[in-house]
């Protein structure tokens, strides 16, 4: 019998997957693990990628199954898209890492106006908010750009959404 312990241990085991594209956080960092349940006699994995276009879907697949097959357990992991990935599913440990490797994390949705507008963000390395973005796009399709008008250091964002 699978009990509530042994669900927490193999969310745990999952969580633990470093990020294919940002190695310093983990999956479980970005709050991409959406639940960890039984059904029946079979454990269920279920993880939302941070975009649905993602390209590291399938490596992130495949390194939470060989992550569980490691400590000896047997699951099913899937992806769904829905609900949406949000920032707001970052913990607070994976926006100190992220702030720590120069990206600007998003505020959490209680903390940002309810009109979103295209407000500075605030610098990761000298916390100036004279910032500006150049360009919607960084390394990946979820971050956008920016530079310090302070510090002048560029810096990546992840879009709030």
């Amino acid at each position: 019998m699978v009990t509530v312990a042994d669900l927490d241990a193999i969310r745990e085991v999952a969580a633990s997957v470093d990020d294919p594209e940002l190695p310093y956080l983990t999956i479980g960092d970005l709050g991409m693990v959406r639940a960890v349940e039984r059904h029946d006699d079979r454990i269920m994995v279920t993880l939302t990628p941070t975009y649905t276009g993602c390209p590291a879907t399938e490596e992130i697949l495949a390194d939470v199954r060989s992550a569980l097959a490691a400590a000896h357990i047997e699951a099913e992991v899937e992806m769904v898209m829905s609900p949406a990935w949000t920032t707001d599913w970052i913990t607070a440990s994976g926006r100190e890492k992220l702030r720590a490797a120069g990206i600007a994390p998003p505020a959490p949705a209680g903390d940002r106006p309810v009109v979103m507008l295209d407000l500075p963000v605030e610098c990761p390395c000298c916390n100036s908010r004279r910032t500006r973005r150049l360009s919607d796009f960084g390394s990946t399709a979820c971050k956008a750009l920016y530079r310090c008008e302070a510090c002048r250091e560029p810096f990546e964002t992840f879009k709030a959404l």
